[in-house]
C-alpha cells in the first residue's frame, strides 16, 4: 500500500489514485481532472477548506495547520 505523497492518505485500491492509475505517487484527492497533481497553491487552499469545514477552525487557523501538516509530506520539501 501506497500513502499519497502530499496529503498522507493510505491509497489502497485503484480508486484511491487518480483516473485509477497506480503508478501515481498521490492519490485522487490530490489531483486535477486531467490526472495531473495540483500544484503547492491549490492543495494549500484545498487543505485549509477542508480543515475549515470539517474542524470548524477558522481561515488563519486553517492555513497554518495546512502548512504544518504539509511541510512533513514529501511532495511539498521544496517549499519550506
Amino acid at each position: 500500500m501506497k500513502t499519497c505523497i502530499a496529503c498522507g492518505m493510505p491509497m489502497e485500491t485503484a480508486a484511491d489514485y487518480p483516473q485509477g492509475n497506480t503508478e501515481k505517487d498521490y492519490c485522487l484527492y490530490c489531483a486535477k481532472l486531467d490526472g495531473s497533481m495540483q500544484s503547492f497553491e491549490e492543495k494549500l487552499e484545498g487543505l485549509t477548506n477542508f480543515i475549515m469545514k470539517t474542524q470548524g477552525l477558522d481561515q488563519d487557523a486553517a492555513w497554518k495547520t495546512a502548512r504544518k501538516m504539509m511541510s512533513t509530506l514529501p511532495a511539498w520539501k521544496g517549499h519550506f
